[in-house]
């Protein structure tokens, strides 16, 4: 029997390390790698998001964490995991997206080639939603590969980073909310 969503809260609210002016002074970074290295943890979250992802083809992780969490749930589902890449890490050719940061910008990649995404129902997965720049052209970016984006998931969503309103109306659930 898996947790409920209140206890999967509870663990990653347990097991989560807060750093204190983290990547820069006056930020509190929360750090989910005690999560994902934890038995309990780990399984806990994973159970909950491949409740998220049933009926997805294919489950697709933004990297790098998302990657983690997106091969332990589609392994779970008995589907498909694709790493969505930052620019530069995959051989040509690529699709790419590429979106405003708070501090510049940055560029996501798939392969453009190999991976039919064409009509499929893809689930995207990410440890934190902050101001939601980076689902958001993940978004894009697997829709314009023909990909059937039906919903998001994270671990952690910071509320007041406002990044839900970024990839509305895409339905998206957090495992924990702050």
């Amino acid at each position: 029997m898996s947790p409920a969503d209140d206890e999967v809260a509870e663990i990653v609210a347990a097991l989560t390390r807060e750093v204190a002016d983290f990547p820069a002074p006056g930020i509190a970074f929360k750090d989910l790698t005690p999560v994902f290295a934890d038995a309990a943890g780990l399984a806990a979250v994973t159970d909950a998001l491949a409740r998220i992802a049933a009926g997805a083809d294919v489950v697709a992780g933004i990297d790098a964490r998302g990657f983690l969490l997106a091969g332990a749930v589609a392994a779970r589902l008995g589907v498909g995991a694709l790493a969505v890449r930052k620019g530069g890490k995959l051989p040509p050719p690529v699709l790419s997206e590429s979106y405003q940061l708070e501090y510049g910008h940055a560029v996501l990649e798939i392969p453009a080639d190999g991976i039919a995404l064409a009509g499929r129902r893809v689930v995207i997965l990410d440890d934190v939603l902050a101001t939601g720049g980076t689902l958001a052209a993940t978004r894009r970016l697997l829709e314009r590969a023909g990909a059937e984006v039906v919903a998001a998931a994270v671990v952690l969503e910071l509320a007041e980073m406002g990044g839900r309103a970024a990839v509305a109306p895409l339905q998206l659930v957090s495992l924990r909310l702050l």
